[in-house]
């Protein structure tokens, strides 16, 4: 399902316990489902919470460990168990090695000897044949500026990804002041990022889900707080732990950022996987391209991630020429998307995905091309869409911006 290992732990000592916890809960790999403080309850927790893992303490009484084990192995063959102790008593070891567990591990526990211990634990129960976990795949849409159609190709990424059924795919709007994405998509949410923020601690795959509202594409959306009061309710800490929600529980998660670039903003792009910059063939556009290429080329976390996509693209306005647009910003362009306003528009108000308000436009088929390259299908390479238009007016501010080679050219 994802690249989380859901986990459950139990350890009588309440000291030791918080201690386990409070490193687990510190690794993204983990989504501590669940916690005991009796052997004797512990068998039926698991059953009912279905983890991928069993944790478990053998220094509250080896001996009744070893039988909780022992009925573990039969009541719930599908968890994996580890086990931890301060004892490196080699019967103890064997025996729980006899008892089925995978991973024996000695306290106090090394932070990278644990990741380690579950990541192969991970591997043996989500790696592919290819010896790679299905990860949850984070991806950001953000703009140059306003307007850029960011909102617009979030939505419909989304909807692309859900409609196939081996996804799961969730779409939160970053935007915290004006977002819109419930707009686009008709809906009207009971709750909204405030909401699982605030309960983050909380809650499990079930009640997650029942905090986002669904699409009939299958898409699951978390909208921006109700109130402009509760902004400040959204922090950088906040949105970590709710996509670290997300990403136990969805094989996507889209990521609609605002243009305030704020600390939520910058977490959310270190956090993606893939991160599309929506640009415009216009002079401000390329202006601000420019100042934030520049400024997430010094965020290591990110710089890597950013591929360009230009929206728009054949709109009759005088747009500046893709090569001009390359030579100014640095780097090639991932995409084009063609001008296609009425159908753009039609879709927005009618509260429908592009496969449904126009499943034949040629921006549909680019928007869901662009979705297949995200989501790693090999198709062929699309032609440019772009025809160079005159833009003199451009030339001055241009020039003073350096070329992919460090030259300086004017429009054409």
């Amino acid at each position: 399902m994802s690249n989380v290992l859901r986990l459950a732990i139990v350890d009588p000592n309440d000291q030791s316990r918080e201690t386990l916890k409070t490193m687990l809960l510190g690794m993204d790999i983990v989504w501590l489902d669940a916690e005991c403080s009796r052997y004797e309850f512990f068998a039926d927790v698991v059953l009912q919470s279905k983890p991928d893992a069993a944790l478990i303490s053998l220094d509250g009484g080896p001996d009744r460990a070893i039988v909780l084990m022992d009925k573990l192995r039969s009541s719930s063959p599908d968890c994996a168990l580890l086990a931890v102790s301060k004892s490196s008593d080699g019967q103890l070891i064997l025996k729980t090695i006899r008892a089925g567990v995978k991973e024996f591990l000695p306290l106090p526990l090394d932070v990278e000897e644990l990741h380690s211990a579950l990541e192969r634990v991970l591997q043996l129960k989500y790696g592919g044949a290819d010896g790679k976990s299905r990860g949850c795949r984070i991806i950001a849409i953000a703009g140059a500026t306003g307007g850029v159609g960011c909102t617009s190709i979030a939505v419909n990424i989304g909807c692309n990804l859900a409609r196939n059924a081996e996804n799961s795919v969730a779409l939160v709007d970053l935007d915290l002041a004006l977002g819109d994405a419930d707009v686009f998509l008709d809906l009207i949410p009971d709750y909204s990022l405030v909401d699982v923020t605030e309960n983050a601690s909380r809650l499990d795959f079930q009640l997650l889900r029942k905090s986002l509202t669904k699409h009939s594409s299958g898409l699951y959306l978390l909208p921006r707080p109700v109130q402009l009061q509760d902004l400040e309710l959204i922090t950088p800490d906040g949105l970590r732990k709710v996509i670290g929600l997300l990403r136990a529980s969805f094989s996507h998660v889209v990521l609609d950022i605002s243009k305030s670039y704020t600390q939520v903003d910058l977490l959310a792009l270190e956090l993606s996987n893939e991160i599309i910059l929506m640009v415009q063939l216009d002079l401000p556009c390329l202006r601000n391209m420019v100042r934030l290429l520049m400024s997430l080329q010094h965020l290591e976390s990110v710089r890597e991630k950013v591929k360009v996509v230009v929206n728009r693209v054949g709109l009759e306005s005088g747009q500046i020429s893709l090569k001009k647009a390359r030579e100014t910003i640095g780097r090639e362009v991932f995409f084009q998307i063609p001008n296609d306003y009425r159908t753009m528009v039609e879709m927005r108000n009618n509260g429908q995905p592009l496969t449904e308000q126009a499943p034949k436009a040629a921006v549909t088929l680019a928007v869901q091309q662009l979705t297949d390259l995200l989501a790693g299908v090999q198709i062929a390479p699309k032609q440019e869409l772009e025809k160079p238009t005159d833009r003199s007016t451009a030339n001055n501010w241009l020039s003073f911006w350096p070329g992919k080679a460090g030259q300086k050219a004017k429009v054409k």
